[in-house]
């Protein structure tokens, strides 16, 4: 039976997050529970759930323009590709590895962008995040809504201590949404990052639990 390889479309590792949503409704689920079925995640603007095969569709349109991939690995160019790495996160997710979100905007039926957070250690306390949003989403404060609900999952009910991301210093976008979200710069990864045969430097950025229980005021959109 064919098996589904870790897809290129490991896409961007943009940011991180220190504050919580009030009001964010997670769906009723034991800490445990979401190796076997990831719990929906909701708030008035968005909602997330895991990837379904009929996002592929959605997620080539958005995820496949030259905006988007300027800063991430080349994403899958057909449907099929789409529906193989979608199978291979459920693959992942429920050896308990990883998990991803598919961001559906209010309104909206299928993913127009994710978030996936993978362990970094076998006990998960350290993960990264990666994540990519079709453009037309960029600066509605889409991305905000969905990373406060991914944070608050990930260090409420997976119980994740730290959360890094790497995002190329050329970014300016990424990194101005790190800034505003209150993440922390801790260094340069030089020439890390290999995009169109070019090696680029990285920053590294992270997280903590105690940070995000602490709560930031930053409340504004990204822009």
């Amino acid at each position: 039976m064919f098996q589904p390889r870790a897809p290129a479309i490991l896409i961007e590792l943009m940011e991180k997050i220190p504050f919580r949503e009030s009001g964010a409704v997670v769906s009723d689920s034991v800490e445990a529970e979401w190796r076997i079925a990831l719990p929906d995640l909701s708030n008035d603007a968005i909602s997330l759930r895991e990837l379904r095969p009929a996002d592929a569709s959605m997620m080539l349109a958005m995820l496949s323009t030259d905006e988007v991939t300027r800063f991430i690995s080349p994403p899958p160019t057909t449907i099929d590709g789409f529906q193989q790495c979608i199978a291979w996160t459920h693959q992942e997710r429920a050896a308990g590895r990883q998990f991803c979100y598919g961001v559906i905007p209010k309104g909206m039926e299928e993913a127009v962008g994710f978030f996936l957070v993978r362990q970094m250690e076998p006990d998960f306390a350290t993960a990264e995040w990666r994540c990519a949003l079709g453009s037309p989403y960029w600066g509605t404060g889409v991305f905000l809504e969905a990373a406060r609900l991914v944070l608050e999952f990930s260090f409420g009910t997976v119980g994740i201590r730290r959360i890094e991301a790497r995002t190329p210093i050329r970014n300016g976008r990424g990194t101005g949404a790190l800034r505003k979200i209150g993440a922390v710069q801790e260094g340069v990864l030089r020439r890390s990052f290999q995009r169109n045969g070019e090696y680029l430097d990285q920053t590294l950025w992270a997280i903590v639990d105690s940070d995000w229980h602490a709560g930031s005021p930053t409340t504004e959109p990204v822009r």
